[in-house]
């Protein structure tokens, strides 16, 4: 074989070589598709997904399902070939590693964090709900975490409930940076709390809660971050409600099902049988407040829940864009931004007024 032939051969078979290293190296991207969804008015292993004691409950019918999505995990990274197969296949989304592990999030923290927002999305959910049917929620700000090697270590314990700093009553986690910001690194700040378990009352009098009052002097640190003072605790807040509610779902996590909770306790507590027997799902964030906020895998989610069967979806506002590019055949986005609008939508569909439902497409 003539040299020249030769090395064209030779650096065809490298490029060749190359594009086929190249196509199986791993690429940074994830992978999410249609996961299971879950009815929150039936029952998920032989128990209610929603369980209420201590107040009477309703019959309810139909479907008011919640929608999930099934992500790669972590520490996988499919190679070109595969993401090229799953930017084709319309059911399944690549998309940037860091969309769903920012940081180079680990499973574990990556699973912890899921676990934290799927407990945060249940409270609010409650809340929304039981605030909706009129029921009392008494609300208390609260030592969520202490830094570990940070002033608050001895002083301050997860569930202490913060009544007010420096004397000011606090009623919103965000008043604590405010207020012990105020001062500068090493001076004294003094809390007033309740430590954990010192209160057994539902609904305790002023007299019972100024019984179990302790004042606690911190002196504070200086923050690495922003050289401001600090004492090195997490606040949140913690809801107290009248009667238990309690929701079963096993190893699901994040916060995108807190509007389906919500619209499944209203159904079982407030005797209106809210679907009229129809399949309804739905996806969204939800606050204390009843605002409801977006999500991400909205089109997975869309595929999820009519292939179980949904003929209505509840839509965050903000997805409503993607979602309505991206509708499946026979099912209806119904555009939504707090409890009380989805209560009325539910409202229009069992009078069968759905011409004036809030649409995605208007």
């Amino acid at each position: 074989m003539p040299r020249r032939s030769a090395t064209m051969l030779a650096s065809t078979l490298l490029l060749i070589a190359l594009f086929c290293v190249t196509l199986l190296v791993p690429a940074p991207y994830a992978e999410m598709s249609p996961g299971p969804t879950y009815n929150t008015l039936g029952d998920q292993n032989g128990k209610p997904v929603i369980v209420i004691s201590g107040h009477p409950t309703f019959p309810t019918t139909g479907n008011l399902n919640m929608t999930t999505v099934e992500v790669s995990s972590a520490d996988y990274r499919p190679n070109l070939i595969s993401a090229l197969a799953g930017w084709i296949d319309d059911k399944m989304a690549i998309v940037p590693h860091g969309t769903l592990y920012p940081d180079n999030q680990t499973a574990e923290q990556a699973q912890q964090q899921n676990a934290e927002e799927f407990s945060a999305s249940q409270d609010s959910a409650k809340t929304a709900a039981l605030t909706q049917l009129g029921f009392p929620v008494a609300s208390e700000v609260v030592v969520a975490a202490v830094v570990e090697g940070s002033p608050s270590v001895g002083k301050l314990h997860a569930g202490d409930v913060i009544v007010a700093v420096d004397g000011t009553p606090v009623t919103d986690p965000k008043q604590v940076s405010v207020l012990v910001t105020k001062h500068q690194p090493g001076e004294d700040v003094v809390f007033t709390v309740i430590p954990k378990g010192k209160t057994t009352e539902i609904t305790p009098t002023s007299a019972q809660r100024a019984a179990t009052e302790q004042k606690v002097v911190i002196k504070t640190a200086k923050n690495p971050d922003t050289q401001k003072a600090m004492v090195g605790i997490q606040p949140d807040v913690e809801h107290t409600f009248p009667f238990d509610v309690e929701i079963n779902l096993g190893d699901v996590g994040g916060p995108s099902a807190g509007l389906m909770f919500a619209l499944g306790i209203v159904d079982k507590l407030g005797g209106t049988n809210l679907t009229g027997g129809r399949f309804i799902a739905g996806t969204g964030t939800i606050d204390a407040d009843g605002s409801v906020g977006p999500i991400g895998g909205i089109s997975m989610k869309l595929i999820a829940a009519r292939a179980a069967g949904a003929q209505y979806f509840f839509t965050p506002a903000d997805n409503c864009a993607e979602a309505s590019a991206v509708t499946p055949k026979g099912l209806t986005l119904i555009k939504e931004t707090s409890l009380k609008g989805a209560l009325d939508a539910l409202a229009q569909i069992r009078s069968g007024n759905t011409a004036a439902l809030p649409s995605c497409s208007k």
